[in-house]
């Protein structure tokens, strides 16, 4: 038998080592490799592929077609693709336009390689076997068992050496490099597609532990030290420079075209620097409808090559429309929504949010993000309803997006804290590397601040910082912690480096008032509350911390105008609970001043806005230190019931309700025993992350008091000191003032007038300009003349 077997043109491989050299380079066919004097070009893997045939065809006319067919075998591609190829070919080659010494145009025809090819030493002649080839063979025999023997050793062949070759690719990327995702190039005509595309990619590649995109919040920052608009389309030459000024390796450019009844996606990916293609991937579909399930699979085939193993992306590859939703509408609308958040605030992306999940109710990350802009107004009840919603379609998003679901459910929702913060734990396991609102971040916020680990929070602030610099979660949380532990030069130094990045965030001002308060430094804080006038989120906050610090001087009357004030600037951005929390901080400060009246009608009025979780908190504590313990203990009732997994609801709140309850009835020993189980967590930070806390530290407040009243001075004194050695915990809180007062009759009581003196006169410093007809501020003068 003579069998003759001549490919034409195609993507063949050889079996034994397949090596090709002319002029200084040398071709591995089996590696994918081009070397020139022994050191590798880089390629695209189609660009490898179009040499290859060219190769093996030396000083031959390839036609277009059989180039295109065999690079090209299973889509419809233009001729345009091929020439931008042969361009980046013979720009590796180092050919120029005056200049075609290896690559030469054949017009109407094709191309040919100019050089001669050597065969590589090493080079074993074999059966060589390709799909998409024109072959011409000669048999001399014909009985049919010989043609059946031939065609399955060609085709065990093919399968052997197409296995091989395909575990040889070099991967394109590392788990180093970082990504820059450009807007998709949408030629359709269909505006259905803009903006769309790109969400859904980042979706899909999200899902991959290997890879690493950089946060939205990173971009938009680089965008703006590009004097360019936050929402700014990432065209290729823009998303190349926010790549380049990022430090990132690549950019993923995508495109959708039309092509008679069929749509064409593509994306490539090019070194930003290099501007060396480095993978370049093509779907063809029949339908719009099937649009996504084509991003789905172009995303599996980039995370092939770009070098993720199958085994995670076998684990980690949910299909688009099933990680969001099948409606190239609502992922329409909802990717607005995200462009409309950067750029102009939460409040205004709220009611795209809600048209998304109108056109796809099922859509889980609709709701969840609409939990998060909630969230990030202060509407902690409307965020705990998205979330509970997001929580229940749970098993329709992808993995990384269920630990962002389950968290923000167990942080929101049920409050268990130790939950929240195992799923964090696990995220960072499964994703050590997410940027922007990541499970670093998150773990440097509430799961750590509200249980006292404020080191924990400092060392994840840290690692959300080193993931991504130019979000300000990492900074901002870190520099809380900071201020929680009483070390105001570094809040100060991390608060300094965000704005050095002209990072921008309500809280970054808040912390910057909060550290001019604990130091005493009036020009500071009158500082901040200037430059907070006419921002939205900050100058309501600013302006509740302002009565806050003057309540915590004695200027009641000035501070409850205040107070009034920053409600109004609450409910005229449409943020009842968020008014709400500031009337029921108020509520509690007109208790502790002795003003029961004004402190049941602030309670109510809070109640009567939300029926939050810290709004509710708030009112109990102002009613039961009213003296109103039936309404205070139904309130507590309601939190039980309402909360049962809730780590400050049941070692906090609750407890703390229901001890100065107790106190009311005249049994002070029942309150120290209540309060047992708070102790692990009475250093916590509690309340809100967006508000003034209310909470913090009242359980060592309750507990003292109820020491008073059994006339334990020594261990009274005891858990008052405990208040004033936590100032950053406590900032303005009315009880960070009255701690001084407690702690002088705590001393008096355990028969230390020196320092019951010196208690008081602290107090009285602290409130020497204090409105005169507080009722505290008069017993305490008694008491103090009593003690000379």
């Amino acid at each position: 038998m003579k069998v003759g077997v001549r490919p034409v043109s195609g993507t063949a491989s050889q079996i034994g080592k397949e090596l090709y050299e002319f002029g200084p380079f040398r071709v591995d066919a089996q590696r994918e490799v081009l070397l020139r004097d022994g050191k590798p070009v880089p390629l695209t893997p189609k660009t490898f592929q179009i040499l290859l045939v060219l190769v093996r065809h030396s000083q031959q006319v390839v036609t277009k077609d059989d180039l295109m067919k065999a690079v090209w075998p299973d889509t419809f591609v233009e001729e345009a693709n091929l020439s931008r190829n042969i361009f980046m070919l013979r720009k590796a080659l180092g050919e120029s336009p005056e200049d075609r010494r290896y690559i030469v145009t054949v017009p109407g025809r094709g191309y040919r390689l100019a050089e001669s090819v050597r065969l590589g030493p090493g080079l074993e002649l074999s059966i060589v076997a390709a799909q998409h080839t024109k072959v011409q063979a000669q048999v001399a025999e014909t009985k049919p068992w010989v043609w059946g023997v031939v065609a399955a050793g060609v085709l065990i062949a093919v399968a052997a050496v197409g296995l091989k070759f395909a575990l040889h690719r070099s991967p394109v990327l590392t788990e180093r490099d970082t990504l820059v995702l450009a807007d998709f190039a949408n030629s359709t005509g269909d505006p259905v597609f803009d903006g769309t595309l790109r969400e859904g990619l980042a979706v899909q590649l999200e899902q991959s532990p290997f890879l690493r995109l950089i946060s939205e919040q990173r971009v938009r920052q680089t965008l703006r030290l590009m004097d360019q608009p936050p929402d700014a389309r990432l065209t290729p030459a823009v998303a190349r420079e926010v790549c380049e000024r990022s430090g990132s390796t690549a950019v993923l450019e995508g495109s959708i075209t039309r092509l008679g009844s069929q749509y064409v996606l593509a994306l490539r990916a090019e070194g930003c620097r290099t501007e060396n293609a480095l993978d370049e991937e093509q779907v063809q579909v029949t339908r719009k409808e099937d649009v996504l399930n084509a991003l789905s699979q172009i995303a599996r085939k980039f995370r092939i090559r770009a070098g993720e193993s199958l085994a995670t992306i076998q684990e980690h590859n949910v299909p688009l429309a099933e990680a969001t939703t099948s409606s190239l509408e609502a992922l329409k609308v909802y990717s607005a929504a995200w462009n409309l958040a950067f750029s102009s605030g939460s409040a205004a992306a709220v009611p795209l949010v809600k048209r998304a999940i109108e056109i796809d109710p099922k859509f889980a990350m609709a709701y969840a993000y609409l939990g998060r802009l909630y969230g990030d107004i202060g509407e902690s009840t409307l965020s705990s309803e998205a979330i509970s919603k997001a929580y229940q379609l749970r098993d329709r998003v992808s993995d990384r997006e269920r630990f962002f679901i389950t968290f923000n459910y167990d942080r929101q929702v049920t409050g268990n804290l130790e939950k929240a913060r195992e799923t964090l734990e696990l995220w960072a396991q499964a994703y050590p590397r997410d940027e922007g609102p990541g499970p670093h971040s998150f773990l440097s916020g509430a799961p750590s601040v509200a249980v006292g680990r404020y080191e924990t929070a400092v060392e994840e602030g840290t690692k959300a910082i080193e993931l991504d610099a130019d979000s300000p979660w990492g900074y901002c949380n870190r520099a809380a912690a900071y201020i929680f532990l009483g070390r105001l030069p570094e809040a100060q130094a991390t608060i300094d480096r965000a704005f050095k990045l002209k990072l921008q965030t309500p809280a970054l001002l808040v912390m910057q008032y909060e550290i001019a308060f604990l130091r005493g430094d009036k020009a500071g804080m009158d500082r901040v509350a200037a430059q907070s006038e006419g921002k939205v989120g900050a100058e309501d906050w600013i302006a509740d911390l302002e009565g806050s610090s003057l309540a915590y001087s004695g200027h009641l009357r000035a501070a409850r105008l205040m107070t009034h004030r920053a409600m109004d600037l609450a409910q005229e951005a449409g943020e009842q609970e968020r008014a709400a929390q500031y009337e029921a901080g108020a509520a509690v400060r007109e208790a502790l001043f002795g003003n029961r009246l004004e402190a049941s009608r602030s309670a109510t009025a809070a109640l009567e806005l939300s029926n939050g979780r810290d709004v509710e908190y708030g009112a109990a504590l102002a009613l039961a230190i009213a003296g109103d313990s039936t309404r205070s203990e139904a309130l507590a009732n309601d939190l039980e019931q309402r909360f049962p997994q809730g780590t400050l609801v049941q070692f906090n709140y609750v407890p703390t309700a229901r001890a100065l309850a107790a106190l009311n009835r005249g049994k002070p020993s029942n309150a120290i025993e209540l309060l047992e189980v708070a102790r692990p967590y009475e250093l916590g930070f509690a309340g809100s992350d967006d508000v003034a806390s209310i909470g913090s530290l009242y359980p060592a407040y309750v507990r003292g008091m109820a020491y008073l009243a059994q006339r334990q001075g020594a261990q009274a004194a005891g858990d008052f000191q405990k208040i004033l050695s936590h100032r950053g915990i406590v900032f303005a809180d009315p009880i960070g003032a009255l701690a001084h007062l407690q702690l002088g009759r705590a001393f008096a009581l355990a028969g230390n007038k020196a320092k019951a003196r010196e208690a008081y006169r602290n107090f009285l410093m602290l409130w020497k300009d204090a409105d005169p007809d507080i009722s505290v501020l008069k017993r305490a003068k008694a008491e103090y003349a009593k003690l000379q």
